[in-house]
């Protein structure tokens, strides 16, 4: 059998503020800790594993036993807070400029281009709460057809239409003629199909599908492929790099289908990285300001992690960590600027190691080459040695 890793990234699943968020706003942000304000909120198989050993969340520890697994708390070395920008640096990328953001909406060249290919007028052009802004701009869509085009603090063009207006497939066009125009000064982390359905106040589908830029310069997806490795990517993985080194996908409607496809492979026979994101914390929860929501989701996730260490074989990694926060507790439903955890697992790994704060995502990945034996041009400092047994 070949040595395997699960990368399991909690999307969003912040750990407290770092020393520059401030800067972005976030000062006082810890995701995880306001979520563990809610009555819902539980998560002792996490603890067991050690991960309120961490600082910033080691006031929610309950008990006294020591950890099963080594734990650290990773600083990110980026500039920015978002999605594409966290799982780039996991993978190898630390990136100097944030990624371009439209507090005013996009200039007004790019929305008349955007018009002129795909046929249809836009409406709203402003930064906007997803689920808001279908609320303030749905009825207008759906009477004439205009493309609900909207951005956040973060960097995306998102694109919002009604499914029996604008069926999804042509929709997904659409991004794809988005992504097109979006490069240089525009360039821009994300497109995004919001697609919605159902009568008004309106609902947000599944079907949501991001564009991403191509990654700058190779990560350890494709230093892994190229050296005959299998990435296998579950969830938003495949969008978030662009298909770039990912060998093969499956998408994924919430967490728990997440968690199922990655149950399933963890059954395969492969040598390489099985990457997986979990989307609801962030997605439905975090950008909702919903504090009882987020609570249960990473209950539901502490629930299902004796599955996922049950199937661990005795070469396999588990990997746990996340790529930014938005902290549900705070005024903005952007995302925060905080430090992650990463929480490792498996029967190789040694019990009760915690090693601080580190300065960089980036070191997962160098980790991860390392234990396959794969060289790399990648930014991070591996940690597997301190990490193994013997």
């Amino acid at each position: 059998m070949g040595k395997r890793v699960f990368l399991i990234v909690l999307d969003s699943v912040g750990i407290g503020e770092m020393p520059d968020s401030a800067e972005y706003g976030d000062e006082g942000s810890n995701t995880v800790h306001a979520a563990a304000q809610s009555k819902e909120f539980a998560m002792p198989n996490m603890e067991s594993y050690g991960l309120f050993d961490l600082e910033g969340i080691r006031d929610l520890k309950k008990g006294n036993a020591s950890a099963k697994g080594a734990v650290m708390r990773m600083a990110e070395a980026s500039k920015g807070k978002d999605t594409t920008i966290g799982h780039w640096e996991i993978a190898g990328i630390e990136s100097s400029e944030p990624l371009p953001t439209f507090p005013d909406g996009f200039p007004e060249e790019l929305i008349h281009a955007f018009e002129e290919r795909t046929g249809r007028k836009v409406i709203c052009n402003k930064p906007y709460s997803g689920t808001e802004v279908i609320k303030d701009y749905g009825k207008e869509s759906v009477e004439t057809g205009a493309l609900i085009v909207y951005t956040s603090a973060d960097s995306v063009f998102q694109i919002a239409a009604h499914e029996d207006i604008v069926p999804i497939e042509e929709l997904y066009r659409y991004c794809e003629i988005a992504r097109e125009l979006c490069t240089g000064p525009y360039g821009v982390g994300r497109i995004i199909a919001r697609p919605f359905e159902g009568e008004y106040p309106y609902k947000r589908t599944s079907r949501r599908h991001d564009y991403s830029l191509v990654p700058p310069k190779k990560t350890m997806l494709n230093y892994l492929s190229e050296q005959g490795r299998e990435v296998l990517a579950v969830g938003k993985i495949n969008d978030i790099f662009a298909g770039s080194g990912i060998t093969k996908s499956v998408r994924t409607a919430n967490n728990a289908e997440g968690i199922e496809r990655t149950l399933e492979w963890m059954d395969l026979d492969f040598e390489g990285l099985c990457f997986t994101n979990l989307v609801d914390f962030d997605m439905v929860y975090g950008h909702r300001n919903d504090v009882e929501g987020y609570a249960k989701a990473l209950t539901y996730f502490d629930s299902r992690l004796p599955e996922l260490v049950q199937k661990l074989r005795e070469d396999d990694l588990l990997l746990i960590t996340a790529d930014h926060g938005c902290d549900p507790s705070t005024p903005s439903t952007d995302h925060s600027r905080e430090h992650v955890a990463v929480v490792a697992i498996g029967p190789a790994v040694r019990a009760g190691v915690n090693l601080g704060t580190r300065t960089s995502f980036a070191d997962t990945g160098a980790t991860i080459l390392e234990y396959f034996d794969v060289q790399g041009d990648i930014a991070g400092t591996s940690y597997l040695k301190e990490i193994l047994k013997g």
